[in-house]
């Protein structure tokens, strides 16, 4: 029996349901049921009848499906696939920005801890977070963690007073608006998609920025033939598979996302089999945690 066959055969016993994030290895997205960005993946973890989630993606993740469905074990392939972003920030930090600003929401990007968020008065993911700013009633926005996405949001909301936090994604802070220049000059006709948690200046030269999802929809969309993909290089097998017509170019320097590529198909496997890598918070943390992400899924409706 193939990895893939004995995966199958598991699921069914164990009444299991397989969710994989667009930055995963391809042979990885081929085995899931369910393939997305974080907003999408979090809507679909609260609302599955299975029993088991085995959530192929980083640490907080499985935590905010954890969160959502407390009822149901989820299972990390690999234990180690951490989020370097989602620690950049601390509760001490706001509770000293709720003290200098009245009106103060603190607004938390879901690539974030159970630990940051149970701090935080909504979440957000790239594919919501400028409509749910706009819905709130408040005009003082910290946004944490990632400074990059922040700046993007205020730009769409500029009836709002933004407080930047300084974290941000490793893998998107390092796409370079030279190497982005190179790109387009050898590839001419292709149009810049890029994911908002990169910096501004590569922003500025791009023709769509937006959520993983958004980058794929617009590739879709679009009547243009070639793209320059400014995020996690895993999104290629997605975007190749909807348009298997048009031509996708990464930077030189290919965008990776280490602790994503960790999860193989074998990792699943074996979770499947053992129940090892069980994602296990205190009922204290989850519930506090668990408010923000309501919210954000309330006002995203």
């Amino acid at each position: 029996m193939t990895v893939r066959e004995e995966i199958e055969q598991l699921k069914q016993e164990k009444n299991a349901v397989i969710l994989a994030h667009y930055y995963v290895r391809p042979e990885v997205q081929e085995i899931a049921d369910y393939i997305g960005d974080s907003f999408y993946l979090s809507k679909i973890a609260a609302g599955l009848k299975e029993q088991t989630i085995v959530f192929c993606g980083v640490s907080f993740m499985g935590e905010s499906a954890k969160v959502l469905s407390p009822g149901k074990t989820v299972l990390m392939p690999d234990a180690s696939a951490d989020c370097a972003m989602a620690h950049m920030a601390d509760a001490e930090t706001i509770r000293r920005m709720r003290e200098k600003y009245d009106d103060l929401a603190v607004v938390c990007y879901i690539n974030s801890t159970a630990e940051l968020k149970r701090h935080s008065d909504v979440c957000v993911t790239s594919a919501n977070a400028v409509k749910i700013v706009k819905a709130l009633p408040n005009r003082n926005i910290f946004f944490i963690p990632d400074r990059n996405l922040a700046h993007f949001v205020s730009q769409m909301v500029p009836e709002k007073n933004f407080v930047y936090n300084e974290g941000y994604c490793p893998v998107h802070e390092k796409m370079s608006r030279e190497e982005i220049l190179r790109a387009k000059e050898a590839h001419p006709d292709a149009e810049v998609l890029t994911h908002p948690e990169c910096p501004e200046a590569v922003c500025e030269i791009s023709d769509y920025i937006g959520s993983t999802s958004g980058i794929i929809h617009y590739a879709e969309e679009s009547s243009a033939g070639e793209f320059i993909v400014c995020t996690e290089s895993g999104v290629r097998h997605e975007l190749e598979k909807r348009c298997p017509d048009k031509k996708f170019y990464f930077t030189e320097t290919e965008p990776l996302c280490m602790d994503m590529k960790t999860i193989t198909p074998e990792k699943i496997l074996h979770v499947l089999k053992t129940g090892d890598n069980e994602v296990c918070l205190d009922e204290v943390l989850r519930e506090q945690s668990k408010k923000p992400l309501e919210k954000m899924l309330e006002l995203a409706e």
